[in-house]
């Protein structure tokens, strides 16, 4: 039986492409053209392309992506591979690393971190948080935070009391009015992270295990 190069999974967010990543990419291409056009979809879908451990150029990337989107239901919302180039790996080092502030951001002052940044204390309306990696407001948050500055859309916020009044992540911005914290549930910490829709969106923490899972990485416990 000749092996399946593509390999469609349905699940509640929309469908999984793996594609296989020891073929021949000339291969690959052929039967991902074939299986996107088996149709016997309704409406419009998102999919996740897989690599695996296969090495894509941005140019074979687009190309994946356009064959996909050519059937006009299905819409490619996120890439994953699990090969990392040079300055993927260097940046990930980067920001691994984590800094604590103790103390209040006050209004005017600016904090920056190259990785994740926990903050144990308020950020005062008009002060301003920057990390490479993730922040965690042990207070209220009332000012501006920019998470994943250097494009990390894994990156996440995350507050005692969420009140800000920009939030960003990677490349997204989200201006928050006096409706949209009212909005927000803050029986226990909230989180904002990007979505499977590519917007900012916001849960509690508790949510951040299925979320994100490899934050979840402390050992022990039950």
């Amino acid at each position: 039986m000749k092996k399946q190069l593509v390999n469609m999974k349905g699940t509640k967010d929309g469908f999984v492409l793996r594609l296989d990543d020891q073929c021949a990419y000339s291969d690959l291409v052929e039967e991902l053209k074939k299986k996107v056009l088996e149709g016997g979809i309704d409406g419009k879908v998102d999919v996740q392309l897989y690599l695996g451990y296969r090495y894509c150029t941005d140019e074979q990337i687009d190309e994946l992506i356009h064959i996909v989107q050519e059937t006009e239901q299905l819409i490619v919302a996120n890439v994953q591979s699990e090969v990392l180039t040079v300055h993927e790996s260097n940046q990930k080092m980067i920001e691994s690393q984590q800094d604590t502030y103790l103390g209040v951001v006050r209004s005017g002052q600016i904090l920056r971190s190259s990785g994740d940044i926990i903050i144990v204390g308020n950020v005062n309306p008009n002060g301003r948080v920057e990390a490479g990696g993730n922040v965690y407001v042990l207070g209220k948050l009332k000012g501006i935070v920019h998470a994943g500055v250097q494009g990390n859309k894994e990156a996440i916020i995350a507050a005692s009391r969420f009140e800000a009044t920009h939030i960003m992540i990677a490349d997204q911005v989200e201006a928050m009015s006096d409706e949209h914290v009212k909005e927000i549930d803050q029986a226990e910490m909230t989180c904002a992270f990007i979505g499977y829709d590519g917007r900012i969106t916001y849960d509690q923490i508790h949510a951040l295990k299925n979320i994100r899972p490899l934050l979840n990485v402390s050992k022990g416990g039950s």
